[in-house]
């Protein structure tokens, strides 16, 4: 009789947990897509990224010859006169981009290739000691000449820069982007005259639609390229913390502010200018907004999307204008004039 009631216990107990599941299962909300929709769409991003990662390869000239090493700050050269061996010599190139050459004294080599430094080099001789030279650089030791990829590339980490190179070639050193990459591309470069640094940021989608001529842009040593993660929104400008930033779900202008730390006492709260990518290679919208435009009963403080970019301005008179420019379908904008 007890071993019956036990039984009975154990199956009413499990009866009421199949109820229990159905009833949630009842209450569950209802599909708004199929399976087969759900995979279109992410075969139809990964295409994208397919054409884009040909692009890429197809652009890239080949391989470049020590005739087309760009000569940086700290490189070690050894300069040949093939006329006379009293004026071989062996120098680095200084922080102000110059070497010491016996008769002709300080020449300015940096940010050419070998090729351009030794024809200024054979001119400067020419004109006042040699009547035909001849010179010979040789690179022993290779200081500068570095660019950095970051993100959602294959491969990723510090390359050499070996010869001038563009945004392109420089990805393809990457080799090529993962199926998650967002179709955004962020160069950071660093500025000679003082510590603030220039964000350049490309949309990749140019590259597709319109073969990406505009967007190829030069990438110079020491330069950092970052592409994000799809789904991911930039936030720049007089904020405390600026950088990329995961949408969460139903993530507002505000929302994607307070994320980068909010905004800095210098902020003009009625400086702040989303730009927006229409994704089909065309010119971006680009909308001016306000502080007041973003509070909560506005009607103004929409969802953040996939590739936004969030500039917030600063008073003139109190900080320095940060360096934001956009290339590609963005036209070259920078976001001084973007305000």
């Amino acid at each position: 009789m007890k071993r019956a009631a036990r039984y009975l216990c154990f199956y009413g107990v499990v009866l009421l947990f199949a109820g229990s599941m159905f009833a949630c299962a009842s209450a569950a909300p209802k599909p708004n897509a199929t399976l087969e929709d759900v995979l279109t769409q992410e075969k139809g991003s990964k295409q994208e990224i397919k054409a884009i990662n040909e692009r890429l390869f197809a652009s890239v000239k080949s391989a470049p010859t020590l005739k087309d090493y760009v000569i940086g700050e700290g490189d070690l050269l050894q300069v040949t006169v093939f006329e006379t061996q009293d004026l071989k010599t062996e120098g680095r190139v200084g922080a102000r981009g110059f070497l010491s050459l016996p008769l002709i004294g300080a020449v300015e080599v940096k940010d050419l290739t070998t090729r351009e430094a030794e024809q200024k080099i054979e001119n400067l001789y020419r004109e006042k000691y040699l009547r035909n030279p001849h010179v010979n650089i040789f690179v022993k030791e290779q200081v500068s000449g570095k660019i950095t990829l970051m993100g959602a590339f294959k491969k990723t980490g510090t390359f050499p820069y070996l010869s001038r190179q563009n945004l392109f070639e420089a990805m393809s050193l990457g080799e090529g982007l993962t199926d998650n990459a967002g179709k955004m591309v962020q160069i950071r470069r660093g500025s000679r005259d003082s510590d603030q640094s220039q964000t350049i940021i490309v949309d990749l989608d140019s590259i597709v639609m319109e073969g990406g001529e505009k967007a190829n842009i030069e990438i110079k040593s020491g330069d950092v390229l970052y592409v994000p993660d799809a789904g991911m929104v930039y936030v720049d400008g007089a904020v405390r913390k600026p950088g990329n930033y995961l949408i969460k779900k139903k993530m507002n202008i505000s929302e994607a502010i307070i994320a980068a730390g909010g905004i800095k006492t210098v902020a003009d709260k009625d400086a702040i200018t989303l730009v927006r990518s229409k994704g089909d290679g065309g010119k971006p919208d680009i909308v001016k907004l306000s502080l007041d435009d973003l509070q909560e009963n506005s009607g103004h403080n929409i969802e953040v999307k996939d590739r936004d970019i969030i500039f917030v301005g600063s008073h003139k008179v109190l900080a320095f204008f940060s360096g934001l420019t956009l290339m590609g379908p963005f036209g070259g904008i920078g976001m001084n004039q973007a305000q």
